[in-house]
């Protein structure tokens, strides 16, 4: 089968459309003027839209979950440069240590994170904090940005950097000026995939939230256990809508290849 012919693209036409398929149905059901989930066939209805200004808990939960995914995220990535740059360039006891410290989180199940930090936190009166969860999801998507930050210093040319430190520049001001701009997009797509995977977590989050603290997945999630309301369908669809402006945004100012690739212009 040739890899442009047309059973190929037949082949990926169908595997989009079953991807695609069920978030087409989330959007779908979000425009039903019903009070129960049901494709809308005849009448189309910004009702539940509406409901989502009009519920105060589904906004307070979604600043929640934003601010938690900012902080958490660009907290990784403090973290996960200098990590990345010691052990791309260095070879020091306990390095292989230091790596598996920082990407176990990918190895251990979310229940199980949760459960220990709720232990944690219980003892050093952390429980229910937004401190606490931006810490604990700081630690949940450090992998993410470690990896490809690993990835662009581990790829990246050292001669330009060696030049401005020969010319007189400080370490410091060479990473700023050079090195720092030359990782940039490995570190800026590491940032994003560490800020879905904050906003979008919902197993270890049930476990540390509380009533003043709770995110938008674990709103949705309790919404679901008592009723099953269009309004979360709306929600669905609205955060769809929301990540496919920004992406939009993103791909027309930054470029998506060099966001999530590393390709350098």
């Amino acid at each position: 089968m040739s890899r442009n012919g047309p059973l190929a693209l037949l082949f990926h036409a169908l595997f989009i459309l079953y991807m695609v398929a069920p978030i087409a149905v989330v959007v779908w059901v979000a425009f039903t003027p019903l009070g129960y989930l049901q494709v809308p066939t005849r009448e189309w209805s910004l009702r539940w839209f509406h409901a989502i200004i009009e519920n105060q808990e589904f906004i307070s939960s979604f600043w929640i979950s934003l601010g938690v995914g900012i902080a958490s995220a660009s907290f990784a990535l403090l973290l996960g440069v200098p990590a990345a740059l010691a052990i791309a360039r260095y070879r020091f006891p306990g390095r292989g240590l230091l790596i598996a410290a920082f990407l176990s989180p990918l190895m251990i199940p979310s229940v199980v994170l949760g459960i220990a930090f709720l232990r944690f936190f219980t003892q050093i009166n952390f429980t229910g904090t937004v401190m606490g969860l931006v810490l604990a999801h700081a630690v949940f998507v450090m992998p993410f940005v470690l990896r490809l930050a690993l990835s662009s210093v581990t790829g990246m040319d050292r001669s330009a950097e060696h030049a401005a430190v020969s010319l007189g520049a400080s370490h410091f001001r060479a990473f700023r000026r050079v090195t720092l701009p030359m990782i940039m997009p490995g570190l800026l797509g590491g940032w994003v995939l560490a800020f879905i995977t904050s906003f979008d977590e919902l197993t270890m989050t049930i476990f540390i939230s509380s009533p003043s603290t709770t995110t938008l997945p674990v709103r949705l999630f309790n919404h679901i256990t008592q009723t099953t309301t269009p309004i979360v369908a709306s929600v669905s669809a609205l955060i769809i809508f929301l990540s496919i402006a920004a992406i939009v945004f993103l791909d027309r100012i930054y470029g998506l290849d060099r966001l999530l690739i590393g390709e350098r212009q």
